[in-house]
């Protein structure tokens, strides 16, 4: 059995739990001893992060070898055509060679808290939402992806590992589960706990 934390990690903090500029860490909005992050997610980027004590789970989850899929909601520069979408389905070229094909779909403007400080409208008055599913993670890659497609992105927000879901949890929230598979590639059982938010 292992404990698993899914955390909402806010706009502008270091998926860490120190830093010598004094910037926001995770120890700011999670107050567990002994649990690190599996994988990272940019200090310019929102969403899903997860978290556990067990160093085997960690492995499993980031290690390219288990291949999660990682599902984004994106805010884009201008409203994203078909061709770009598809583009971006069969695989693109960067720079650091050809990426897998993706799932890509426009949405809706997803139901989550703005983040400080906002969009500017007057700089970007025209903008459109993406939700696109990878398969790798190469530094920064989604928002080359988009940018390769003409198409940069503005807002970034992880939606989903593999089964685990961001769901309605806000920035800085996060929720407990306890896995009694051996593996995390089955849908884990919750465990009811209630979600917790840090106040200084």
């Amino acid at each position: 059995m292992s404990t698993l934390y899914l955390l909402h990690k806010p706009y502008r903090m270091l998926s860490q739990f120190t830093d010598k500029q004094g910037r926001a860490t995770l120890a700011d909005v999670i107050d567990v001893p002994g649990v690190y992050a599996a994988g990272r997610l940019d200090y310019d980027s929102e969403g899903l992060l997860l978290l556990s004590d067990d160093g085997s789970l960690i492995h499993r989850i980031a290690h390219p070898r288990h291949k999660q899929p990682k599902t984004y909601w994106v805010q884009l520069e201008g409203h994203i055509n078909d061709e770009a979408i598809n583009a971006l389905k069969n695989g693109i070229t960067l720079k650091d060679g050809p990426t897998k094909p993706a799932k890509a779909r426009r949405i809706e403007p997803p139901a989550i808290a703005q983040h400080d400080p906002r969009i500017d409208p007057k700089r970007h008055p025209t903008t459109s939402w993406l939700e696109l599913t990878i398969s790798e993670g190469r530094n920064r890659q989604v928002r080359r992806m988009t940018a390769h497609v003409g198409f940069p992105t503005l807002r970034l927000v992880r939606a989903a590992i593999g089964t685990w879901q961001l769901g309605d949890l806000a920035p800085g929230e996060w929720r407990k589960e306890t896995l009694h598979a051996p593996r995390p590639t089955k849908a884990p059982k919750r465990s009811g706990a209630p979600r917790h938010r840090h106040s200084k």
